[in-house]
């Protein structure tokens, strides 16, 4: 079945398919498809969806079917989230969830978004290796020619260094179009060629060493510590379970932030992992006394990175840096064939973890100008008016 084409999986309506360029003889033409949610987990699409993940030019777990369809069911049908769908000929080279929003930093400027959720922490197209430029071309020419209400486009939470990062700055630099920086944040991550061994030598002092090996040798004599490290799906749904209750006994219970707080956080939650599992992308790591878990964390495996998604530790036991001493294992990635790199996932400045994990990945989110002339500079002056606005009111929250 054609998937680009059929009525099922997309409609394109007037402009909602966008040929960059008159492509040559023996290229295919490049085009923008509108891809219906509901229509994403059919079967043949959704291989098409998997392969692309694997040829991806940057890894994005929350962009792969498992974590990506679990979200839409749930918060995606608000925002009339929709998939702009990259084509080649007939060959899917590209992603992108997209959302129409009617407000911007508190005022009623209509824009498209790059759609995330809460809990999703990497805003990266899905893009085929060899067609990053080809995607933002098609991406902006589509824009360009169906902009209907919008501003600007929104993309948010891109990684500045990396394949489809660097396309983003080469293809706006190309085309001259105007772009301002939204938002700049940077986290802790692990890239280095060092062994675990060695990595921690250089992060931690010998003081602080010996003071987590005191911590491990006290929290083993209140019983049997014990470490484990799963893939796989075997006993997933009682790990979920585990690792629920665990973050819920904490002060994210009691602030109602935890997953558990919610039922659609519970939900997707257990629907995500179980996902990850059966895709062979999950890495699961806990720190058990006797059987009971006072540390876990849950990674995504996407070589050739690695994303720690979620973690949670047992607050009673807090004095042994219980969280701490699972990161000293979780270090073991570094030795790990196919990986090169992980992300932290975590806020800027958390005190855990950038005590271990020194590099740093930085994120962008871009507010970049579509459509045509009298838009663009439209789009200009408020982008002027805001940047003069912040230097004036210095601190105003996003």
């Amino acid at each position: 079945m054609d998937m680009a084409h059929s009525p099922r999986l997309a409609w394109e309506r007037g402009a909602a398919t966008a040929q960059t360029r008159a492509p040559a003889a023996d290229r295919p033409p490049a085009r923008i498809a509108i891809i219906d949610p509901a229509a994403l987990g059919e079967p043949s699409f959704r291989a098409r969806w998997e392969m692309l993940a694997r040829e991806a030019a940057e890894p994005n777990p929350f962009l792969e079917p498992w974590f990506l369809l679990p979200g839409l069911a749930r918060w995606g049908k608000a925002g009339r989230a929709t998939i702009k769908a990259f084509f080649i000929g007939e060959r899917l080279c590209g992603l992108y969830p997209v959302v129409r929003a009617q407000r911007s930093y508190g005022y009623p400027v209509a824009h498209a978004t790059g759609w995330l959720h809460a809990n999703a922490f990497c805003g990266t197209p899905l893009v085929a290796r060899g067609f990053e430029h080809a995607f933002w071309r098609a991406l902006f020419a589509h824009f360009d020619r169906s902009a209907r209400r919008a501003l600007f486009l929104h993309v948010p939470m891109m990684p500045e260094r990396g394949p489809v990062g660097e396309a983003l700055e080469e293809v706006l630099a190309e085309q001259g179009r105007a772009r301002t920086l939204a938002r700049r944040e940077s986290r802790a991550m692990l890239a280095s060629d060092a062994g675990p061994a060695a990595y921690l030598e250089i992060s931690m002092t010998a003081k602080k060493r010996k003071e987590l090996r005191r911590q491990h040798a006290r929290l083993a004599e209140l019983g049997d510590l014990t470490f484990e490290r799963c893939e796989g799906d075997e006993r997933i749904a009682h790990w979920t379970r585990e690792f629920l209750a665990l973050e819920a006994s904490g002060w994210k219970g009691e602030a109602g932030s935890a997953l558990a707080s919610h039922a659609d956080t519970t939900g997707f939650f257990a629907e995500t992992l179980a996902g990850a599992a059966a895709a062979g992308r999950l890495e699961r790591l806990a720190l058990r006394l006797d059987g009971a878990p006072v540390a876990m964390l849950a990674n995504f495996l996407c070589p050739p990175a690695a994303f720690s998604f979620k973690t949670a530790f047992d607050e009673r036991f807090a004095r042994f840096s219980p969280g701490l001493l699972l990161q000293l294992e979780n270090l073991a990635l570094m030795e790990r064939p196919g990986i090169e790199w992980a992300d932290s996932c975590a806020a800027e400045g958390h005190s855990m973890i950038e005590r271990l994990w020194r590099e740093k990945r930085t994120l962008a989110s871009h507010n970049i100008a579509i459509a045509g002339r009298p838009r663009r500079a439209l789009y200009g002056a408020l982008m002027r008016w805001e940047n003069r606005r912040r230097i004036i009111r210095p601190g105003r929250p996003e």
